[in-house]
């Protein structure tokens, strides 16, 4: 048993030996083929493939589930009862019909205090054409004084011209209504001498003409200031004008005095998220109808200054009066220009005869062209870029809602419109 035990230990020893000699050379092997490969450049052999990524598994709700089933096990899908572009017009048309409702619903709500919306609009009017020259005053003086210094200006201003227009008309009126028998005479004669194929009862119309001249004429000289006092009576209660004045006087003084404090007062009621877009929408509108008032009265006054010099020039009595008259033509697109127009075409020839009626026409019509292409493009730029086909739809609307004044506020409510709707439909909206 001694003997034995030692050489099983040395067997033990040698074996253990060969076996770390052996495993020694293989990674020795291991080793060199490795270093060769990394200097042949074939490293893609020794790098540690990819892991494969896990599948993953999507958790789908039951609801999703079953209809993904009911579709798989449905053969055909069901088609929608209404096409696609039939619900997107039958939206659209709900969507009209309620921009309608609004609209009618703030047209009755004017309608019912039609003196209060009247005296705003000419306060607001009277605030855009004044605030400039309040600002330019405001440099020197107080701001009170400067806002009732240009109050008084317009309001001095406006009674000089009313003063003018009545004291021509009541001087030159019976003459002029003389005049307009001669000038009918006149166009009677030359409708004679022209042969026309079918004949025209003249004497009769001249005895009728003459008549009734002579009767307006008795009846408008005798009786013009109260028959002028009793029209403006019809027209309107003279309480209701008075008070309606007043109330514009006095919302224009407080807007030319702190009509900006106002609206931020305004602007701080609403949501947080609502000021900057409304302030947005505000400042445009307020752009377009202060740029269209201003405008407006520069060409209408340039207007009026030349057709009152070019009558004048010309010898057409009442040539002040009917500068005025175009002056105030102006302010109503479209149909204010011819009416004025005809008007002095038809004094003129009661005064001059149909030649100068003829130049008087003509001189007009030069001036509606200046103004159109000259004054207006100058004066107002874009401040009001509308088609003149909505401009003809918006007066006669107006005109058939309001009678003169809606042929007088049409333009401006549908360019303060356009001008917000320009400015809150943006470009990256459209998209």
């Amino acid at each position: 048993m001694s003997k034995q035990s030692p050489d099983k230990s040395m067997r033990l020893v040698r074996h253990s030996r060969a076996i770390v000699d052996s495993l020694s050379r293989g990674a020795q092997r291991l080793g060199s083929s490795t270093a060769q490969r990394l200097r042949s450049g074939r490293k893609s052999e020794i790098e540690p493939r990819p892991l494969s990524p896990r599948r993953t598994v999507q958790w789908v709700p039951p609801q999703r589930v079953e209809r993904r089933g009911a579709r798989a096990s449905s053969s055909d899908a069901r088609k929608p009862l209404i096409p696609r572009w039939l619900a997107q017009a039958g939206y659209g048309s709900w969507a009209i019909i309620g921009v309608l409702i609004v609209i009618s619903a703030v047209v009755f709500a004017i309608a019912q205090a039609t003196p209060v919306f009247v005296a705003i609009f000419v306060a607001l009017l009277l605030t855009a054409i004044l605030n400039p020259l309040t600002n330019y005053l405001n440099r020197w003086v107080n701001r009170w004084i400067a806002v009732f210094a240009a109050l008084f200006a317009f309001i001095g201003t406006f009674v000089a011209l009313l003063t003018l227009v009545v004291s021509s008309i009541a001087g030159q009126w019976p003459n002029l209504l003389s005049e307009v028998g001669n000038g009918l005479g006149k166009l009677s004669d030359l409708v004679a001498r022209l042969r026309l194929p079918f004949q025209i009862p003249l004497n009769d119309l001249s005895h009728l003409n003459e008549t009734l001249i002579a009767q307006g004429k008795s009846f408008i000289a005798s009786n013009w200031s109260g028959l002028l006092s009793e029209t403006l009576a019809n027209v309107s209660n003279a309480a209701v004008v008075a008070s309606v004045l007043v109330l514009a006087f006095f919302i224009t003084i407080f807007f030319l005095h702190s009509g900006g404090q106002m609206w931020d007062w305004f602007v701080s009621l609403l949501p947080y998220h609502r000021r900057k877009i409304t302030n947005r929408a505000a400042q445009a509108g307020w752009s377009t109808f202060s740029g269209y008032a201003r405008g407006t009265m520069l060409v209408a006054g340039t207007d009026g200054l030349f057709a009152g010099i070019f009558l004048q020039c010309i010898g057409v009595p009442v040539a002040p009066a009917l500068g005025i008259l175009v002056f105030i033509g102006a302010f109503i697109p479209l149909i204010g220009a011819p009416t004025a127009m005809i008007l002095a075409m038809i004094v003129a020839l009661a005064a001059k005869g149909i030649i100068t009626a003829a130049i008087v026409g003509l001189g007009i019509a030069l001036i509606g062209q200046i103004e159109g292409h000259i004054l207006q493009p100058l004066i107002m730029g874009h401040q009001v870029s509308l088609h003149p086909v909505v401009v003809g739809i918006g007066v006669m609307v107006g005109t058939f809602t309001a009678g003169l004044l809606g042929a007088i506020i049409a333009i401006p409510i549908i360019a303060v419109a356009w001008a917000i709707f320009s400015e809150l439909y943006t470009p990256r909206e459209r998209s």
